[in-house]
Formats: C-alpha cells, structure tokens, sequence
C-alpha cells in the first residue's frame, strides 16, 4: 500500500439540487494517492451527479472541490488533463479502430512517442488482437474495456470510473479488478461507483452509499478474504 499523503481529491460539503430536487446534500469525503473509495447506490441516488462534480464536469450549487491543491471553482480546462474519466458513454468513434482511437487521444493529450503507452494498454486489457477492428465491431464490453484504455492513456493521477463494470463479463471483470489494484499500487487515487457490493469489497479501501442525498459509510472488510 502507498504512503498516504495529502488527498489527490477532496470534496467538501458538497450541495447540488436540480429544480426542487436537492440530490446531494452536504457531501465530503477524500481520497489519497494509493486509495480506492467506491460509491454505491441505487439509480438516481446522484452518483453520476456527484462524479461530474469531481470531475470537472459540472459545479455544485454549494461547496467545493480540490484535485490536488487545484480548487476546481478556480481551475482551468487544463485540469481535466489531472483526471481519467469512465462514464457511461465510452467517447469513442466507432468508424476508427481500436488503435485509431488511441492514437487519436494520444495527439489531443499532446503525448510524446506514445506507441509503447498504446500497446501496453491494449495488452492489458486484452484489446490487441482487435486493434486494427472497427470499434463498432466490438462487443459492449470489448467497447468497455477500451473506454478504460482511453481514460487511463495520459497516465492521470485521479482515475474515475463511472459504473466501470457495466457490460463486462466474469473474465473481462477480473481484468478490472487486476487493473484497479495495479492503478492503487502506482499511487493513483480511484472514485468508483459499481451496484455490487461484492465488487466494491474487492476493490475498495472505503466504501460509502449514496441514500436521499447523503453520504453513508459502509464497513469494508479485508480485500485478501475474497
């Protein structure tokens, strides 16, 4: 386990409502480098809500978040470049390959020779067979699996993954959790939402729920008993 250090995200009374609806209420929380924190909770709890919120994607109506020393309500774009995103929708172009869409990322993060990033990636993940296929040829969770390639392509380090597990099968799941606890031994911090418990047990060094609005830490048990 990595020596924590000053938390690479912190959230702190966070409050978001749409119309009448206040879907988050006073949430904080923080995550390390080396750390893992998955979140639970039922559909339209506002975890996606409070993920866009971390992620640069939205602003919260009260509160505030850091990645790093960086206040998001002061940063820059240049701050999405810190973060890794999974959501629900992959972010890929299905006319281009599988390494088309790498190399096309690659050129927007402005990364040097990154070739050798590409295939370690694609390997990892079990996607270099198919690199040179359509991505609209691939199955969801090969779509899934390559989704995670593009997130984690700058090497960020604050990696969030929204419901990562969606569409893959047992094996494709093992992957990810191998990965996740590769990304938790180089220091990276990881927010994750998933509705397996069992999921956010191997995972997880924290685990909260999301319910009507509020924050509720669950017990974790030890990862090596599972």
């Amino acid at each position: 386990m990595t020596t924590r250090t000053a938390p690479l995200i912190r959230c702190e009374h966070v409050s978001k409502r749409f119309g009448h609806k206040r879907v988050l209420r006073d949430i904080s929380f923080t995550v390390a480098a080396g750390e893992v924190l998955s979140l639970l909770g039922a559909n339209g709890s506002g975890k996606t809500t409070l993920l866009r919120i971390v992620s640069a994607l939205d602003r919260p109506d009260e509160g505030e978040v850091w990645l790093g020393p960086v206040p998001l309500s002061s940063a820059t774009d240049g701050i999405r470049r810190y973060i890794g995103v999974v959501a629900h929708a992959p972010l890929l172009y299905d006319r281009l390959t599988g390494l088309e869409n790498l190399d096309f990322y690659a050129r927007l993060y402005d990364l040097v020779k990154p070739q050798r990033r590409i295939e370690d990636l694609l390997r990892i993940l079990e996607l270099w067979r198919w690199r040179n296929e359509s991505v609209r040829t691939y199955s969801r969770g090969m779509s899934q699996r390559l989704a995670i390639a593009r997130a984690l392509l700058h090497d960020p380090p604050v990696v969030i993954l929204d419901e990562p597990d969606t569409g893959l099968d047992r094996d494709s799941i093992e992957l990810l959790t191998a990965l996740v606890a590769h990304l938790r031994l180089r220091g990276r911090a990881v927010l994750t939402t998933t509705h397996s418990l069992a999921l956010a047990q191997r995972w997880s060094d924290r685990i909260y729920e999301l319910r009507s609005g509020h924050l509720h830490h669950l017990a974790c048990p030890d990862r090596n008993t599972y």
